[in-house]
């Protein structure tokens, strides 16, 4: 592994976690980010690009033999999800035939670009992938223009609703004392923020990586049984049934990550972590 060169464009909440583990794992790595390196805490061994990804030049780029792209757009509309998602990933294909150093190019995506919403299982050879949002066709092109311009070189990983210790949405809902009725069965998905991570690093230093990685745990969860836990665990007035809505929604993904690389497995291994650090 030591003559690879990493770099890793998109130093947020996913992308610097990811760019610190390789270089405490005395890698080489390079973060991109378009501020300035003191506001990113950066571990000292990774290398910095300050830079617009939309920039980048074959020169800049010649000598990396694994990228990531791990962004989020400046602001969640059609125009954001096109200035950032599809931007880059058209930008990196068009350098693709003289990128010749370039042997795998990971993308970020997200399970969001499944349309179907009836509790249907998803798995990774679930096809056609039909967006139904606006923000999820654009991801998809994202994806498209990658594999066009990289071909088997281009690898993506589409994550479910991420949760951590610091994205809390759920546990705020269970500690509500008035809660809004919650449809009996409605199904959600997520992963650990910790775990992507993981999956992250592991998609870009394992020998022979999928293809496509749908990166969420093993467990589907309708947001009644989910929110009536978490009420329980934090002592709050259980959720009710919302009898007007008796229809079967969201999706149940099949996660296709291995078991190992799984810390939280289940959201119940996943939410026991987050209330054991809430203090």
């Amino acid at each position: 592994m030591s003559t690879q060169k990493l770099l890793i464009i998109g130093q947020g909440d996913i992308g610097l976690p990811v760019t610190n583990k390789l270089a405490q794992d005395n890698l080489s790595v390079t973060g991109l980010a378009r501020r300035e390196r003191s506001h990113y805490q950066l571990d000292d061994s990774a290398k910095f690009i300050q830079a617009d990804a939309l920039t980048l030049t074959v020169e800049k780029l010649k000598d990396f033999t694994r990228i990531a792209v791990i962004v989020t757009p400046d602001e969640y509309s059609t125009s954001g999800y096109n200035d950032s998602y599809l931007s880059i990933c058209q930008h990196l294909a068009t350098l693709a035939s003289e990128l010749t150093n370039l042997e795998r190019v990971v993308f970020i995506s997200s399970t969001g670009i499944y349309g179907q919403n009836k509790g249907e299982w998803i798995d990774e050879h679930t096809a056609p992938v039909s967006p139904e949002r606006d923000a999820s066709k654009i991801i998809l092109q994202a994806e498209q223009a990658l594999q066009q311009g990289f071909g088997d070189k281009a690898i993506i990983i589409r994550p479910s609703g991420i949760y951590g210790r610091e994205r809390l949405m759920r546990l705020r809902k269970a500690k509500e004392a008035q809660k809004e009725p919650i449809a009996a069965e409605d199904w959600s998905n997520r992963i650990m923020d910790r775990d992507l991570v993981t999956i992250i690093i592991n998609v870009l230093t394992i020998d022979t990586p999928k293809s496509l990685y749908i990166a969420t745990d093993y467990a589907p969860v309708t947001t009644l049984e989910l929110t009536t836990w978490l009420s329980e665990q934090v002592g709050e007035t259980l959720p009710e049934v919302d009898d007007k809505k008796t229809a079967v929604t969201g999706k149940r993904l099949h996660s296709n990550i291995p078991l190992a690389w799984l810390t939280y497995p289940d959201w119940q291994v996943g939410y026991q972590d987050i209330l054991q650090h809430q203090g």
